[in-house]
């Protein structure tokens, strides 16, 4: 990240502005040391209408709430040279590689080589991979949040968890040099400065252990979340069960935790298992994001949950025949998801593969 005058505030640009995006957006304007653009789409007319209205367990009632300013595409800041080189630029949008367009792909022109920092706020493994090639100048910051903000409808944030979000430097090894890694870590402690100013009813800490959080939390998004979307079931309804977690959700757990150990030199303590297998009390009726995109026939973010913990098992000789049978499922309702969101698909004869024609009618 390039030189910031210490006494201007940050230039943020949000791509993925719906509950946990607007969250964070909120939490840096709310701070004062923050300018955020935010992008927006199925819900820009709504907010350029109305504002968002937040229900927040940690910031109460707010109506009418605006960031900086409300876009509906992405900035490019070579073809507009009016506009100040972004500081930050923060991804909250799903992690969906195996669609088209690439995430990489649609935030290039917003960056500014050598200066502008890419912050991740999504769930997964190896996310950071893809953007260590395209912008190999630019620190590639993680970003893990513990916190619940659904939008419905457009433009109305439910807020119901208290947020607890970990900032930290992804380890790039393109960007070898010692002074490429303390410019990260200067970036990302600027980013939790300007996060925490808004006051102690957030919770952002700087991570120095980037791998043992992701793989932490993976514990809970490689079970719940790829359950949940299969069997159609919230996480309360799975433990009042008792079978599902003791025959899919405990196994899976147990296979990350190896998988991390093996895979990463990453020792997460086993009592962690029986704490993410209780992290949702048995009165929250929680849907798990995926379990929510299958009901509103959206495409899944089941790679880099699923899929890259099941590659790394692979790659190092563990064994995870759980994990890779949910893989499997999630493939299937991500084939049906395609399906459903092409308009002109071409049933096979017995014998033939799928034919797909393009999106558009002939």
């Amino acid at each position: 990240m390039g030189s910031v005058d210490a006494n201007k505030k940050l230039q943020v640009l949000l791509v993925g502005s719906g509950g946990i995006g607007t969250m964070v957006a909120y939490a840096l304007e709310k701070g004062g040391k923050a300018e955020v653009a935010a992008v927006l789409r199925s819900n820009f007319e709504a907010v350029f209408e109305n504002g968002f209205t937040i229900h927040s367990v940690d910031h109460g009632e707010v109506k009418d709430w605006r960031p900086t300013s409300i876009l509906d595409s992405i900035p490019s800041v070579s073809e507009e040279s009016w506009r100040a080189p972004y500081d930050y630029v923060i991804v909250t949008t799903k992690n969906i590689p195996d669609i088209q367009p690439q995430i990489t792909n649609i935030i290039a022109p917003a960056i500014t080589p050598g200066h502008t920092a890419i912050v991740l706020i999504q769930n997964g493994l190896n996310i950071e991979r893809p953007f260590f090639s395209a912008f190999p100048a630019n620190p590639i910051l993680s970003g893990i949040t513990f916190t619940g903000a659904i939008e419905l409808p457009p433009g109305t944030i439910n807020h119901h968890n208290h947020e607890r979000t970990f900032i930290g430097v992804f380890d790039n090894p393109i960007a070898a040099s010692y002074s490429q890694k303390s410019r990260a870590i200067a970036a990302a402690r600027r980013l939790v400065d300007a996060y925490t100013a808004c006051g102690p009813e957030v919770d952002c800490t700087y991570e120095p252990d980037v791998a043992y959080s992701r793989w932490r939390k993976l514990l809970y998004n490689a079970s719940y979340n790829g359950v949940a979307a299969i069997l159609g079931m919230d996480t309360s309804r799975m433990r009042f069960t008792e079978h599902i977690i003791d025959d899919l959700i405990r196994l899976l757990m147990q296979e990350i935790r190896a998988t991390a150990k093996a895979a990463a030199g990453v020792e997460l303590e086993e009592k962690l298992i029986e704490t993410m297998i209780t992290a949702d009390g048995y009165d929250k009726f929680f849907k798990p994001s995926m379990l929510q995109d299958v009901e509103k026939g959206r495409f899944i973010e089941f790679e880099n949950l699923v899929g890259e913990p099941l590659r790394e098992a692979e790659r190092v000789g563990v064994e995870t025949p759980t994990l890779k049978v949910v893989y499997g499922l999630l493939k299937g309702l991500q084939f049906k998801a395609k399906e459903r969101h092409l308009e002109d698909v071409v049933v096979p004869r017995s014998g033939e593969g799928l034919r797909y024609g393009g999106c558009g009618k002939s």
